[in-house]
């Protein structure tokens, strides 16, 4: 092996990685911004930049006027030059979408489910592959990947532990692998929603944040230095199953007082029931709604959901106070429906539970990209491979 000759390819790789990544994140940007972003010579830039359009990934987007010179020519990375899908494995609902490389949604299956036993994840999420392939009219090998975000632990092996679902190592890479040529990705679906909204959310422009996942469970995205933060063996981010209180109630893992028995819609809804409330729903979001409908008019409806707001600050403040964010992101359906109703009562809640110092350097925020964010960060895996391998796509076999 000539290592010379690997050396300098791998150098050039890296450096079509870094431009390739400026204009996606950043973009569109001159030729002239990416020098001064990447530290890399204009000569460089315009080589590599070269290669990029020529080989379809970026194109130019227009120009703006220069100081004393002529227009700058904007680059973006070319929206069809590749398509990429992103699945949410939820515990009532699969979705999953098809985007361009704009993060434009072009297609969307949907696939309510009662149990989200792994063979029949596998069925929906690859019959919406097809469905949303089919309806954007790409073909299939212009597709990128699949990304799927899921609930529980995903280790290196794409083999997912899920606790509170009863998964136990099941390996759901390589049975979605087994139904289609497509390269699948898998990861947590808190730190999907968190992707998500770091890249194109609430969280742009954040370095350390936490992005909170509030629906039937519970989970969150630690992002330390501008990266996810993932633990020894990526299990990090299981907040909903911090202990929230000694002897509490039984959490679905199994422990007692985790904070998802308290929060999370299935642990509300229960102790709904268990103080006498009562509605007509049977459907989980729905039921939620019709609860924080009757807070006006239901003292217990407005006991509950007190009560869950102080819960879910108690959790927020122990994340001020262990791990310093400058800003944490409410989302998550029920999260949201939370939020767009008590987001101030909330913000002050945590400050009693805080230290003064953290809480004033933290900001409390909603998610900005909705409930749906956890597909379209599913999606951006895919898209990161590309940024990271400068641009190349791999042939199918080298998955």
């Amino acid at each position: 092996m000539d290592v010379r000759r690997t050396t300098v390819r791998d150098m050039r790789r890296s450096n079509r990685s870094v431009i390739l990544s400026s204009i996606y994140r950043d973009g569109p940007l001159s030729r002239h911004e990416l020098s001064a972003r990447t530290s890399l010579s204009a000569a460089s830039v315009s080589n590599l930049v070269s290669e990029l359009i020529e080989e379809g990934v970026v194109e130019e987007a227009g120009s703006v006027e220069s100081e004393g010179g002529r227009p700058r020519v904007l680059l973006r990375v070319a929206p069809t030059f590749r398509y990429v899908v992103g699945a949410e494995v939820g515990e009532t609902r699969i979705r999953v979408e098809l985007f361009d490389l704009a993060m434009t949604v072009l297609a969307r299956a949907d696939y309510p489910i009662d149990v989200p036993q792994p063979a029949v994840v596998v069925k929906h999420v690859l019959e919406g592959l097809a469905a949303v392939i089919a309806e954007a009219g790409v073909q299939p090998s212009l597709v990128l990947g699949l990304g799927v975000g899921v609930a529980g632990t995903v280790d290196s092996d794409a083999v997912v532990h899920a606790q509170t679902l009863g998964w136990d190592a099941v390996p759901l890479g390589e049975m979605l692998a087994e139904g289609t040529e497509i390269p699948i990705h898998l990861d947590n679906g808190a730190n999907m929603l968190g992707q998500a909204e770091m890249w194109f959310g609430a969280g742009r422009g954040a370095s350390d944040a936490v992005i909170a996942l509030v629906g039937s469970g519970v989970g969150a995205a630690l992002v330390a230095d501008g990266s996810t933060y993932r633990g020894t063996r990526s299990s990090a981010g299981e907040w909903g199953h911090m202990t929230i209180a000694y002897g509490g109630l039984r959490c679905r893992c199994g422990a007692e007082g985790c904070l998802e028995a308290y929060v999370g819609a299935e642990g509300v809804l229960e102790r709904y029931r268990q103080a006498g409330g009562s509605g007509s729903a049977v459907d989980e979001e729905a039921a939620f709604v019709e609860l924080l409908d009757a807070v006006g008019t239901s003292g217990v409806a407005a006991t509950i959901v007190d009560d869950t707001i102080g819960y879910l600050a108690a959790g927020f403040a122990n994340l001020v106070n262990l791990v310093n964010p400058e800003r944490i992101v409410l989302g998550g359906w029920a999260g949201l429906l939370l939020g767009e109703r008590y987001l101030p009562q909330l913000r002050e809640a945590v400050g009693k539970h805080a230290l003064r110092q953290p809480y004033a350097q933290v900001s409390i925020e909603l998610c900005e990209l909705g409930r749906d964010a956890v597909a379209l960060g599913a999606a951006t895996l895919p898209v990161l491979r590309l940024l990271r391998d400068g641009g190349v796509v791999p042939p199918r076999s080298n998955r």
